[in-house]
């Protein structure tokens, strides 16, 4: 059964039924899923969670949905690693990373955020789907939208790499690439979702979409021991993944599932050349002055964020700090991952790895913090952003192997 009372404005507070809208008919606001937490705690336990399948699907009680899920079954239950060796290099005793990069079907977090929406489509029975764009949304919109028999209209900007645009075509989808950056897309969007009765992931259906990010906060949790980190650091493009962990978190502490009540300090991170949140936090207010996006991290590359106004809110409230991160040291992030824990992240996660570094050199994450990394998307999608040297070449011979160990291992 659903546990949904409808939907409520996160600005005025107006309520509304569950339909199809884009945001606050009285305020323009933002609408947000409500939900009947005092009936969920009744009979949503720790026992009932742990003997269910892993995916986004066993924390349902939680997600908007009134029928069965049809598509993104397998979507969810990725990885809490322990990251001694990488912890060891940036200076944090206690370290975990939220592997997200392994995601189902198409390897980031937008799996759970799509998995979500494409079923609230067929729910409301809408002829097609589609969304605005920088990447991984694309990718994971056209390959659930392909499993649920949905036609899907994916606008990205006319700069994205090679290797997203590729990993969105094969499923069939109509791609459009738009001249302009994500802002423009977004833009047109707003407009064919007032023309056409399709369902636009991140627009009008936005409220029951966002919904699905809350699911890295119970499984982080879960993993934990049904507790909460003390800081996390994550990624933001429009803000609204640290949000919705953030809900995610709080709602577990509502309903009794949390051990204890100990607040998780939200850290968000952005690439220097898109940094519309973090200056909004160093600037000590809520107001967002967009910007340009100039920067390799394309999946970040949102200059005037939908939910930056509340991410630049929730960080210092949670006693959190947001910082960002230069090209050249997103590709270190990067590099440094893949070589002390064999996880190879795309560039948001280069920024995670970063901003995670710089928060431990300033002294806001303490070394003997418990602190979890969001990577949220694999490397395979931004090899554009890499430089690497080719490999070494020599004859097929024993002494030309030899010539390049140089000396420095025993013979057996």
């Amino acid at each position: 059964m659903s546990f949904v009372k409808g939907l409520k404005c996160r600005e005025c507070g107006r309520r509304y039924p569950v339909e199809l809208l884009a945001g606050c008919e009285d305020c323009f606001g933002p609408l947000e899923v409500d939900y009947d937490y005092d009936a969920i705690a009744k009979t949503f336990t720790r026992d009932v969670i742990a003997s269910r399948p892993k995916s986004i699907w066993k924390y349902r009680e939680l997600l908007p949905l009134e029928s069965e899920p049809v598509v993104g079954l397998s979507t969810g239950g990725t990885p809490l690693l322990r990251a001694d060796r990488l912890g060891r290099r940036l200076g944090i005793e206690n370290l975990y990373i939220k592997n997200v990069s392994v995601s189902s079907p198409t390897l980031s977090f937008k799996d759970r955020v799509t998995a979500v929406a494409i079923n609230k489509a067929l729910e409301f029975k809408l002829g097609a789907v589609g969304c605005a764009s920088t990447g991984n949304l694309a990718n994971s919109v056209a390959a659930n939208a392909a499993a649920a028999g949905l036609p899907s209209f994916i606008l990205i900007p006319d700069n994205l790499e090679h290797s997203k645009v590729a990993a969105t075509l094969i499923y069939g989808t109509r791609l459009i690439a738009v001249k302009g950056n994500y802002d423009a897309v977004n833009r047109l969007c707003s407009q064919i979702v007032d023309r056409y009765h399709f369902g636009f992931v991140n627009i009008n259906l936005r409220p029951f979409y966002a919904e699905g990010s809350k699911t890295m906060a119970y499984e982080i949790a879960e993993q934990l021991g049904w507790r909460a980190p003390d800081a996390i650091v994550i990624p933001m493009a429009g803000g609204s993944l640290i949000g919705k962990v953030y809900k995610g978190f709080n709602e577990l502490e509502l309903i009794g599932l949390l051990k204890d009540s100990k607040r998780c300090r939200l850290y968000g991170g952005q690439a220097s050349g898109c940094n519309p949140i973090i200056d909004a936090v160093k600037r000590g207010t809520r107001d967002i002055r967009p910007v340009k996006p100039n920067t390799i991290a394309k999946s970040l590359a949102i200059g005037n964020p939908a939910d930056g106004y509340y991410a630049a809110g929730l960080i210092p409230a949670s006693g959190g700090w947001a910082e960002d991160a230069t090209d050249p040291e997103i590709v270190d992030g990067i590099q440094l991952l893949a070589e002390t824990e064999g996880v190879f992240t795309e560039t948001a996660g280069g920024v995670t790895v970063a901003v995670a570094q710089k928060l431990v050199q300033q002294g806001r994450i303490k070394p003997h913090d418990l602190t979890v990394l969001a990577i949220t998307g694999n490397g395979l999608k931004t090899l554009d952003a890499l430089r690497l040297a080719p490999p070494q070449v020599i004859e097929p011979k024993l002494a030309a192997f030899e010539e390049v160990l140089g000396g420095v291992y025993r013979v057996a």
